[in-house]
């Protein structure tokens, strides 16, 4: 086993630790005694609240090895500390074990396409400097960064590096897969197979079979993953399976780090509908008043006010690219038109009219009401979509034909009516507005078939010995395959790119590319050294222009710059 090897596994579990540490801290500290939380709700609560300190901390300092070694060992001592009373012996071998199992995906050569082109860059820049004002100035795609760079930032450790930027995404699906598993456990234990094991069941086939491959997370996997968990505790709350004090702090905790990972996120909030209906339907306006007594609560709306302030800073723009947001006035503010430029190219990316190799020319009426929707059925239903589908339909007949009984026995069901009917017009939304997959697709359309389908399988009448078996053939399919396209996975970037997972365990970074930010900015800021700061006309090569005012630089574009007298 070679030495890499050994610090990537060591750094992998460490982190875990150092993350569950500051999950025990906080919700002995924050939350409700009433409030029953699993190991994978502390992680996410650990990524929570090391995520708004992220934020915070930006403003003032970087993210460099000695600061993210004292968070880092904090975690771990705090784990060490806190670990006796919160102390789970099933808890700690489901982690054990779901972590072991999805171990594979943390290795790899290739990373996602855009990692080299903002998310490695932006995170570095995390790791190397305090907030500038005004980078999206440099890139468009720098002006609404997800909350998980700033996660990733912290992790920026002597030994691994910048070999770290991709643990927010194994953290998030490790500890939602163990949440997820957990609820199967439970169930499994009191023999209940309802509506909400299958749900539950179905979500964890589906997350390893689908997402198992790491390096595609991106932004908007890790926030489609968490959004499986955030169904399946409306369902367990309609089903008054938990008291309204565990329900808010979970929907709290998930929601928001769901917006933060891609702030398209929002219009989930349509979610709330549903709830208030059946708050109201419970008679129960109590549960209001218990909302302003949750801690979960206000730092929610801290971190969504840091989410719009980093995002004020980078463009100009409180929710970009949403142009009614936007304030023009300052010096370091995207103009309107090129905010509404880049909308429309996002559009229409997603509706297939742009490609690597193909561009439709009149864009603006491509994307106006349905006239993509052609475009979209040759270059990207007949391609992502229907592999997708294919798959999704596939996983949906094994569940139904392994769990298939003569007998049937007729469950009685809450009402999911106006929960159902608000997933279909986020499903409509999702078409309309942005239909591809990575956009929410994945979960939209496997939400809309999961909760029929779960609640049909709870009819079957499934019990004894050759219930447990059925559920083994089901984890064993599923882990099987998720191990499986793994290993090829390694085995095809072996063959491609001399890949070694065992001697150089590392993605690839290249030096010109992965770090061309880091030497732009700072020739920008040499700029201001060289010509700013002396109040000359400097021809600048960089094209960005850099001021600075009470001890923060701001990027500006050429055209908005004057020399102060």
């Amino acid at each position: 086993m070679s030495v890499k090897l050994i610090n990537i596994i060591l750094f992998y579990f460490l982190s875990i630790i150092s993350t569950l540490g500051y999950g025990f801290i906080f919700r002995k500290i924050f939350t409700n005694k009433n409030v029953d939380l699993d190991y994978g709700y502390c992680g996410l609560i650990g990524i929570f609240f090391l995520t708004i300190y992220s934020y915070i901390s930006h403003f003032f300092i970087k993210h460099g090895l000695l600061h993210n070694s004292i968070i880092f060992f904090l975690g771990i001592l705090m784990f060490i500390l806190l670990l006796r009373s919160n102390y789970k012996k099933n808890n700690l071998i489901v982690l054990c074990i779901v972590f072991f199992v999805i171990l594979i995906s943390f290795f790899g050569f290739k990373t996602h396409d855009d990692f080299p082109y903002y998310h490695f860059p932006y995170t570095n820049y995390l790791t190397t400097s305090e907030i500038i004002i005004g980078v999206g100035n440099y890139d468009p795609s720098w002006r609404y960064p997800s909350s998980i760079f700033y996660f990733n930032s912290l992790f920026f450790l002597p030994v691994i590096k910048h070999f770290s930027y991709h643990i927010g995404a194994v953290l998030i699906m490790g500890f939602s897969i163990f949440t997820i598993s957990l609820k199967i456990l439970e169930k499994y234990n009191l023999k209940k197979y309802d509506q909400l094991f299958f749900y539950n069941l179905l979500s964890l086939s589906f997350i390893l079979v689908f997402f198992y491959r790491l390096a595609e997370h991106g932004t908007d996997r890790s926030a489609q993953i968490l959004s499986f968990i955030l169904i399946s505790e409306i369902l367990i709350f309609f089903f008054k399976e938990q008291n309204f004090n565990s329900f808010s702090t979970k929907i709290f905790v998930i929601g928001v780090l769901a917006i933060s990972l891609k702030v398209l996120y929002l219009v989930y909030l349509i979610l709330l509908v549903p709830i208030i209906y059946f708050i109201y339907k419970e008679k129960n306006l109590n549960y209001f008043k218990e909302i302003t007594k949750n801690y979960y609560f206000y730092f929610s709306i801290l971190f969504l006010s840091l989410i719009i302030t980093i995002n004020f800073f980078n463009s100009g723009c409180l929710m970009y690219p949403i142009t009614l947001t936007c304030f023009e006035n300052y010096i370091w503010s995207a103009s309107l038109d090129d905010v509404l430029r880049m909308k429309i190219h996002y559009e229409n990316w997603s509706k297939a009219g742009a490609t690597p190799i193909f561009r439709v020319e009149n864009v603006e009426e491509y994307i106006s009401y349905l006239n993509w929707f052609s475009g979209w059925i040759d270059r990207y239903f007949f391609n992502k979509m229907s592999d997708y589908l294919l798959g999704l339909v596939s996983l949906s007949i094994i569940f139904y034909f392994v769990f298939y009984s003569k007998k049937i026995n007729y469950q009685k069901k809450e009402n999911l009516n106006l929960l159902y009917f608000t997933l279909v017009l986020l499903f409509l939304e999702w078409f309309y507005n942005h239909p591809s997959l990575r956009y929410g697709g994945y979960y939209i359309i496997a939400i809309l078939i999961f909760i029929p389908l779960s609640a049909k399988l709870s009819n079957f009448e499934n019990h004894g010995k050759n219930f447990k078996n059925k559920i083994f053939i089901i984890l064993f399919i599923t882990i099987s395959i998720f191990s499986y396209r793994n290993i090829d996975r390694i085995v095809q970037e072996k063959k491609i790119y001399k890949y070694s997972p065992v001697f150089n365990v590392y993605y690839h970074v290249d030096e010109d590319h992965h770090f061309r930010v880091e030497r732009e900015f700072t020739n920008i800021k040499k700029f201001y050294d060289d010509c700013t700061k002396l109040k000359v006309s400097c021809k600048n090569q960089n094209k960005l222009i850099a001021k600075k005012k009470y001890g923060r630089f701001i990027f500006i574009l050429p055209e908005n710059f004057k020399i102060e007298e």
